[in-house]
């Protein structure tokens, strides 16, 4: 578990450093998953060690909010100012994910379909 949460937490900083270094608007962490995805890519996927290790933090990852909570709660006067945009944003956010997973799911279901096909 130490070497997979090693390998998820040198992703992330490589991320940050690859962010900062090329003063790129995207989060360092998104970068670090990119990182993540092509190296499991190249692997053929994730070890056993690897899977455990996501499914013990995807279990506690409501104690990953609790920054974000505690964040709010400081600010609850900046978001009582600007509660428009960000329910707009949140309504606009959410449209768009919905939008794109409707759109990749009816891919891979026609992809699926033609692969099944004699």
């Amino acid at each position: 578990m130490r070497a997979s949460l090693t390998t998820l937490l040198a992703l992330q900083l490589a991320g940050e450093i690859v962010t900062r270094s090329l003063g790129l608007p995207v989060p360092g962490p998104v970068i670090g998953m990119l990182l993540l995805f092509i190296a499991l890519m190249l692997r053929g996927g994730p070890g056993h060690e690897l899977q455990g290790t996501s499914h013990g933090l995807l279990q506690h990852l409501s104690l990953l909010f609790v920054p974000a909570g505690t964040g709010i709660m400081a600010h609850l006067h900046r978001v009582a100012d600007e509660w428009l945009p960000l329910l707009l944003s949140l309504f606009v956010s959410t449209a768009a994910t919905l939008a794109v997973t409707a759109l990749v799911m009816k891919l891979c279901l026609r992809d699926r379909a033609a692969g099944e096909a004699p």
